[in-house]
């Protein structure tokens, strides 16, 4: 596996685990102090607080699925990296992206003891204000992409 798949392959094993609603799961892929800042700007610093940020989110509420195109992977020297990401999100029971929760997301990554993990998650609300089109167009790509993903 290339350093750039594996990096992808740590980016979809995170939102495996919160499609899955698995706070220890989507934890257990961050470094020790990694860092992970929601949608809502809410900020979990290190392994134990993302856990703690995590647990009563998938215990309390109903949680809706990601769907998610890279758009970038790319080393920072030998052992970090950078991926960004478009995604969206499908709320329980709905086969359709609401674009009010489509993100841009950047993860950094760094190999540590031979395995990837998160440095930094970032999930930035892509409201494009003003820019409909390209709200719409970037809704009808993740439409299409969840669309082909299983259920």
């Amino acid at each position: 596996m290339s350093d750039t798949a594996g990096v992808e392959a740590l980016y979809f094993a995170l939102l495996d685990a919160w499609n899955r609603r698995d706070a220890a799961a989507m934890a257990s892929l961050y470094a020790d102090d990694g860092i992970q800042i929601g949608f809502d700007g809410s900020r979990a610093d290190g392994r134990e607080q993302v856990r703690a940020h995590l647990e009563p989110i998938f215990r309390d509420h109903p949680t809706a699925r990601f769907v998610a195109q890279v758009r970038d992977c790319r080393l920072l020297g030998g052992d970090h990296a950078l991926l960004t990401a478009a995604a969206g999100m499908l709320p329980p029971g709905s086969d359709r992206i609401k674009p009010e929760n489509n993100a841009l997301q950047t993860l950094v990554a760094s190999r540590i003891a031979g395995k990837w993990r998160v440095e930094l998650f970032q999930n930035t609300p892509a409201a494009w204000h003003g820019r409909d089109e390209d709200r719409a167009e970037l809704t009808a790509e993740l439409q299409a992409l969840a669309d082909r993903s299983p259920r």
